[in-house]
């Protein structure tokens, strides 16, 4: 089990930013933050960082586990006001598993976050 995941960004304050709109459908936080640095999670305890001290050399992929179709679309249309990039509409994705549905954003530093829903379809 992975305890915490952490990124690059360019701008501190322009990831702290996105992220905490971005974020919030999907009950994260800012919980932490230092000069360079700011923590994510659900409260108590951060479990995505944010390591402001330059821009990604290779932007990376990051998921979210969301509980609920409705909460991936959420996170996709709190993403997109915040000034991410479409990286992939929320939708099903049978690709991956049958019950898979994910929507696909790129931060402001071009890595893909992403917000997915393991369960079926109820309806």
């Amino acid at each position: 089990m992975i305890d915490h995941i952490g990124i690059r960004a360019g701008d501190i304050e322009r990831a702290i930013a996105f992220y905490t709109k971005a974020l919030a459908p999907l009950g994260y936080t800012l919980i932490m933050k230092f000069e360079s640095f700011a923590g994510f999670g659900v409260a108590p305890k951060p479990d995505f960082w944010v390591d402001g001290r330059g821009a990604p050399k290779d932007p990376c992929h990051v998921a979210f586990r969301a509980n609920g179709r409705q909460l991936v679309r959420d996170f996709y249309a709190a993403a997109i006001a915040a000034g991410g990039k479409d990286n992939g509409p929320p939708g099903p994705r049978p690709h991956y598993h049958e019950h898979y549905y994910g929507a696909f954003v790129l931060d402001p530093d071009g890595n893909n976050i992403e917000a997915v829903c393991h369960e079926p379809f109820l309806g």
